[in-house]
C-alpha cells in the first residue's frame, strides 16, 4: 500500500473533523493517540501489525505508568483508526479488536466541598476581570459545563429570562441546561462590562480586556489564579467545577438521570445508561436541589 502512516492519519483526522463533526480538542486527542501507535510500530507496516504486538505495546505503556483509563482511550482511538482503514483504504483486519486495557482502581471524581465552592466564588465583581471571572466560574458550577463548551459560548445562547443556556457539546450535540440565580446575576453584571469593550467582529461571551475572545487555556489559568487568591490549597481546574456540580446536585437530589441529562453524558457511571427526561422535570430538580439555584416557582398555599 502506497499511503504513508502520516498521510493516512491526516485523512482520518479530516474524516473525524468534517464527517463526524468532532471538536478540535477531540481531534487533537485522536492525533496524539495515533502518534503513540506510530512510535511503537517502528518498522512494521500498519497493515502487518497483529494483536500480539498491540498487546505488547499496551503492556509497555502500562509498565511506563499509563493508567488503565488512558490505555482504554488509546485502544479506542486505535480501533477507530483501523476501522477507517478497513472501510476506506482496503485494510483487511483490525489488530485492536478484543484487546482490553488493564483495569484501573476506582477513583471518585475530584470535587470541591460545598463550603470550598462558596469560598471560591465569594469575591466581588467590582471590575472587568472580577466580573468576567465571577460569570465564568458561577456558570461552570451552576450548569456543569465542559471547558470547551464555556469557551465557545455566545450571548445568543443565553436566555436569562428563561434561566437557560443552549450548549453544544461533544459530538456536536446540543442540550439546554438551567442557569441558577447566582450565575444569572453574575452574567448580567458581566454583560455590562463586556459591552464597553466588545469589538464588532467578536461573538464570544467571554472576552479579554482587549475585546477579543479568550481561549480555554486562559480560562483555566484564571481559575488557578482565582483559587490561590481565595485561599484554597487545591489544584482546581474547570473539570473540578463540573464534578462539583454533578456531585452536589446528585447528593441533594439522588436523581442520577437528571444529572446525566444536564451534563450531556451518555452515562454518569459505568452502570447507568443515559435516559431522556423532559426539560420541565430537569428544571424542577435543578431549582429544588442545586446549592446556588433559587426556587423560582414556589407552591402557593
Amino acid at each position: 500500500m502506497s499511503d504513508t502512516p502520516t498521510s493516512l492519519a491526516t485523512a482520518y483526522l479530516a474524516h473525524l473533523k468534517n464527517e463526524r463533526r468532532l471538536s478540535p480538542l477531540t481531534c487533537k486527542s485522536y492525533a496524539s493517540d495515533i502518534a503513540i501507535l506510530f512510535k511503537y510500530q517502528q518498522q512494521t507496516p500498519l497493515e502487518e501489525l497483529h494483536s500480539n504486538q498491540i498487546r505488547h505495546f499496551i503492556a509497555r505503556l502500562h509498565g511506563g505508568g499509563l493508567s488503565g483509563r488512558s490505555l482504554a482511550r488509546l485502544l479506542s482511538a486505535w480501533r477507530g483508526f483501523y476501522h477507517y482503514l478497513i472501510r476506506s483504504h482496503g485494510y483487511t483486519h483490525n489488530p485492536c479488536i478484543d484487546i482490553r486495557a488493564p483495569k484501573s482502581s476506582s477513583k471518585l471524581p475530584n470535587a470541591l466541598s460545598p463550603d470550598e465552592t462558596v469560598q471560591l466564588l465569594s469575591f466581588s465583581a467590582d471590575n472587568f476581570i472580577n466580573a468576567r471571572d465571577s460569570a465564568m466560574f458561577e456558570l461552570f458550577y451552576s450548569s456543569g459545563l465542559r471547558l470547551a463548551e464555556l469557551a465557545s459560548l455566545e450571548p445568543v445562547a443565553v436566555d436569562l429570562n428563561e434561566g437557560t443556556i443552549r450548549v453544544t457539546g461533544k459530538g456536536n450535540k446540543t442540550r439546554i441546561v438551567p442557569v441558577g440565580s447566582k450565575a444569572t446575576q453574575a452574567i448580567l453584571t458581566w454583560l455590562k462590562q463586556r459591552n464597553t469593550l466588545i469589538k464588532n467582529d467578536v461573538s464570544a461571551l467571554f472576552i479579554s480586556k482587549y475585546g477579543q475572545a479568550i481561549s480555554a487555556r486562559t480560562i483555566s489559568h484564571r481559575l488557578k489564579v482565582r483559587t490561590m487568591q481565595q485561599g484554597i490549597n487545591r489544584n482546581v481546574h474547570p473539570h473540578v467545577l463540573r464534578h462539583s456540580f454533578a456531585s452536589h446536585l446528585l447528593q441533594s437530589s439522588g436523581d442520577l438521570r437528571a444529572v446525566q441529562e444536564m451534563l450531556g453524558h451518555a452515562n454518569i457511571s459505568t452502570t447507568q445508561v443515559y435516559t431522556h427526561l423532559d426539560f420541565q422535570h430537569l428544571s424542577k430538580v435543578y431549582d429544588t436541589t442545586h446549592p446556588r439555584a433559587k426556587l423560582k416557582n414556589k407552591t402557593k398555599k
